[in-house]
């Protein structure tokens, strides 16, 4: 009988949105500037802002990519006239 094993995944779920990992991130931040953490939950929650500030600068780049898609598709359309009925 063949060994199954389950597929590993980096990540744990969906990525949150944007604007989502934007505001965890700045309610970490609050929190941590309190200075009331222990120094393994510091640590913790530092990793949690770094992989939020990950998908963060990624879901900007891919943003940014989406205009410039746009932007390069607009440049190369052609004008033309509707017709006349």
């Amino acid at each position: 009988m063949p060994k199954t094993t389950a597929k590993k995944t980096t990540k744990k779920t969906k990525p949150l949105d944007f604007e989502k990992a934007l505001n965890e991130l700045e309610s970490l931040v609050e929190v941590m500037e309190e200075g009331d953490m222990s120094l393994e939950d510091s640590l913790k929650q530092f990793e949690r802002g770094v992989e939020l500030t990950r998908q963060c600068q990624t879901a900007l780049k891919d943003a940014e990519q989406k205009v410039q898609i746009l932007i390069e598709k607009s440049e190369q359309a052609e004008l033309e006239d509707f017709p006349e009925e």
